[in-house]
């Protein structure tokens, strides 16, 4: 793939990975629409990245979710990149969360429906160019899940077996499919939580030296020891994660 003169549709992009990828694609030249649902947040992106594009949309809203890709669908029918990478994780135990079934619905529709609506509803935009790619987001944790965040680490496995038989589909398009597997990355979503995290900044390198090289599985960071583990052993796997 390459990495300028593209049309890049990007969820999340105001705060962690998110904007880093908006930061670093903007710098390569490329014109970037950057999705969030904090309007506040896409002033100040604006004011840092004067040329950007940006679109309020709360992904845990299907109503707009449907007016987002309609907007595109009229307004930007040069995307050809669609990285779909907001999330959300709520560590909780369900024995004593008293706010369960919000929490259960808002990290699915976000980590899982909206996504794959987009990408449905975009598809069409996406078809029309010669070269043009889809970027997921999922985590290390498809391989072993912590107990903390069930619903995160469940709803990130589908997105990775979706990604995955996406590309089957779309082997015969132009559409080329990413996904992004990091490590613990160090972001507001991840604030007090672990140790030895990777920087947005070296997630992003590395995701983008893949993307030249049409690698269309980025294991960045202990990922890859973590598949590797998994592999020899699944069940040890499981116990060092266990505990997130």
């Amino acid at each position: 793939m390459k990495v300028t003169n593209n049309t890049i549709l990007l969820t999340g992009g105001t705060s962690g990975i998110g904007y880093e990828l908006v930061r670093r694609f903007y710098e390569l030249g490329n014109r970037l629409i950057a999705v969030s649902s904090d309007p506040g947040k896409l002033a100040n992106l604006r004011s840092q990245l004067p040329d950007i594009d940006t679109i309020p949309c709360n992904l845990a809203d299907s109503t707009q979710v449907n007016a987002l890709i309609r907007r595109c669908r009229e307004d930007f029918p040069d995307i050809n990149v669609l990285i779909n990478n907001a999330g959300v994780q709520y560590p909780y135990d369900w024995l004593t969360e008293s706010d369960g079934y919000q929490k259960i619905s808002d990290e699915i529709t976000i980590n899982l429906t909206s996504p794959l609506q987009l990408t449905y509803g975009l598809l069409p935009v996406l078809l029309k160019h010669p070269e043009a790619a889809l970027v997921t987001v999922s985590s290390g944790l498809i391989y072993a899940p912590k107990k903390s965040a069930p619903v995160y680490c469940g709803t990130k496995a589908a997105i990775h077996t979706t990604t995955k038989a996406l590309r089957y589909q779309l082997e015969k398009t132009g559409i080329n499919v990413f996904e992004i597997i990091p490590a613990l990355v160090d972001t507001p979503m991840t604030a007090g939580r672990g140790t030895g995290k990777l920087t947005p900044q070296q997630l992003v390198d590395e995701f983008i030296r893949h993307f030249r090289k049409n690698q269309f599985e980025s294991r960045i960071g202990k990922t890859k020891l973590l598949r590797l583990l998994h592999r020899l052993s699944p069940a040890l796997a499981d116990r060092l994660m266990k505990n997130g």
